[in-house]
């Protein structure tokens, strides 16, 4: 009744989520239509439009008849002389276009469409570039050209941005399968962007482009699409890889799962004679990545070589981490060539990733051959610690002799060893019992007068005692004295008894009267004597 007391907003705010959330159109809507015949003024829009356009924007029927209060509501609105109260009542801009969005997208109905915006202009709600996306997309699915002409000048006139015209123009196109149009509103957005425009595709329209195309068995168009672009393309020389045509496409193909209709679509680039711009292989290499299929990718760069096209360093450092992750090392020497080859003068981070890689896996007879086809390239810093981790490796796995060969190879090519150099050989020949070679690099050592600190003069002398080179063990006791730094005699001191609990004196003075005396030097250091 107009007389009784009128429903609080809050109240009735309550009752339309309520509906919104049970999926109550019809009561919902039959509560506006007797909110309406009472005569009454209604409450505000976001009390009961804004549910009822969440509840009815996919079912076409509730739709329809939610159109028809939604014209009512706005005449009492136009027909209201309180300006607060009309004010209140009038829906903004984003519930328009929400309404204008539901006769374009879900009825396609171009006399409903123009209909609201006439209800638009009615309470002054002015349309934007997302009402006038909407009418792109209704005029492209119902194959208007005219009315997209009329858009297009208006859009210039106005002065606003087409980014979001163009999108939906290929959203209505593709609706329709009218993939011609969808190529050439492509091919126009590349041309404009040539001479000065900024308008471009997302990953979410180039999807939209890649999925209908293949469901619809258009690889052939998708190619020569991009083989288009491509020649446009070219004449921009600030546009990166990642902003072509041809990646957007492949790129979304990846991203659908669609690698093998990605390939596809280099396939038929390259049997109609046209040249693979990088964006296309990009995307691919891309995917390789994320599928570790290494080999392939290694393959793949090749020819990407061959084709006199280059990639950057970033995507060569993707490719060889992916490679090393998945242990295809050959892939990863693979991929390093080709960047070396394609003179890019950053190679450090896939340098390391290569070399931590092997060294993580114990290969050092891996990491021996690469970096003896690297040492000699200036673009990359080898430095002692380089060698340090091979032959350490070397030494873990007990590889002696390649060990000693690298060391001897690090000599010659004038890198200076260092004491973690010393201490690798030294824990590997004493892990073998290889005393004799640790007293070998005694001599070198001391010869050459490396930098010692307690930890080598400590490794040195604990190889020599437990070798029985008592001899060379009190040269390092006087190194050490002579340095003053410490060393524990009661280590040296377990050494000796570990190994040489029987050895006598006697014996010694009748075979080595030199041994015999550095016996009793050692062990009158070692406290043995007492």
């Amino acid at each position: 009744s107009p007389h009784a007391d009128p429903v609080p907003e809050a109240a009735l705010q309550a009752v339309f989520t309520s509906l919104a959330a049970a999926a109550s159109a019809a009561p919902a809507l039959a509560l506006v239509r007797a909110l309406l015949r009472c005569g009454r003024r209604l409450p505000a829009f976001p009390v009961w439009g804004s549910p009822l356009i969440e509840l009815t924007r996919a079912d076409t029927g509730a739709f329809v008849a939610f159109l028809k209060v939604f014209d009512e509501a706005c005449k009492q609105m136009v027909s209201e002389k309180s300006p607060s109260a009309a004010a209140a009542m009038r829906p903004d801009l984003a519930a328009c276009n929400a309404v204008l969005g539901g006769c374009c997208r879900l009825l396609g109905s171009v006399t409903e469409a123009e209909r609201v915006l006439e209800i638009m202009s009615a309470i002054a709600v002015s349309p934007d570039v997302d009402s006038f996306g909407c009418l792109a997309f209704l005029y492209a699915w119902r194959d208007i050209p005219s009315r997209v002409d009329e858009l297009d000048k208006l859009l210039d006139a106005l002065g606003f941005g087409k980014k979001i015209f163009f999108k939906n123009l290929i959203s209505g196109y593709l609706k329709s399968c009218s993939f011609e149009s969808v190529s050439s509103v492509i091919l126009r957005v590349v041309e404009e962007r040539r001479v000065g425009g900024s308008n471009a595709f997302d990953l979410e329209s180039y999807t939209e482009v890649a999925q209908r195309f293949v469901d619809n068995g258009r690889i052939r168009e998708l190619a020569q699409l991009i083989i288009k672009a491509q020649e446009t393309e070219s004449l921009q020389q600030s546009l990166a890889v990642e902003d072509s045509v041809g990646f957007g496409i492949v790129n979304a193909c990846v991203e659908l799962g669609l690698l093998n209709k990605a390939h596809s679509i280099l396939d038929e680039m390259t049997a109609q004679g046209a040249s693979v711009g990088l964006g296309v292989y990009s995307s691919i290499l891309k995917a390789y990545c994320k599928e570790q299929r290494t080999a392939e990718a290694a393959q793949l760069v090749s020819e990407i070589s061959a084709a006199g096209l280059q990639l950057d360093a970033g995507s060569y450092d993707a490719l060889i981490d992916a490679s090393m992750t998945a242990h295809d090392f050959l892939s990863a020497f693979s991929l390093f060539k080709e960047m070396r080859e394609a003179r890019l003068p950053d190679l450090r981070t896939s340098y390391l990733t290569i070399m931590t890689g092997l060294t993580e896996n114990n290969r050092p007879e891996l990491m021996a051959s690469f970096l003896d086809t690297v040492v000699d390239d200036p673009r990359i810093e080898i430095a002692t610690h380089d060698w340090n981790s091979i032959i350490h490796a070397f030494c873990k796995v007990g590889r002696l002799e390649d060990a000693r060969r690298t060391y001897r190879r690090m000599v010659f090519l004038r890198y200076e060893p260092n004491n973690q150099t010393y201490l690798s050989l030294i824990n590997g020949y004493v892990s073998a019992e290889k005393y004799f070679s640790v007293l070998i690099l005694w001599t070198e050592v001391r010869r050459k007068g490396a930098d010692f600190n307690h930890e080598l003069i400590d490794a040195f002398l604990y190889a020599l005692v437990k070798g029985g080179f008592f001899d060379m063990a009190m040269q390092v006791i006087e190194k050490a004295q002579e340095l003053k730094i410490f060393l524990d005699k009661w280590r040296h001191k377990q050494a000796f008894m570990e190994t040489h609990k029987k050895l006598k004196v006697a014996k010694l003075r009748k075979r080595n009267f030199r041994k015999m005396e550095a016996l009793i030097a050692f062990k009158n250091w070692a406290g043995l004597n007492a």
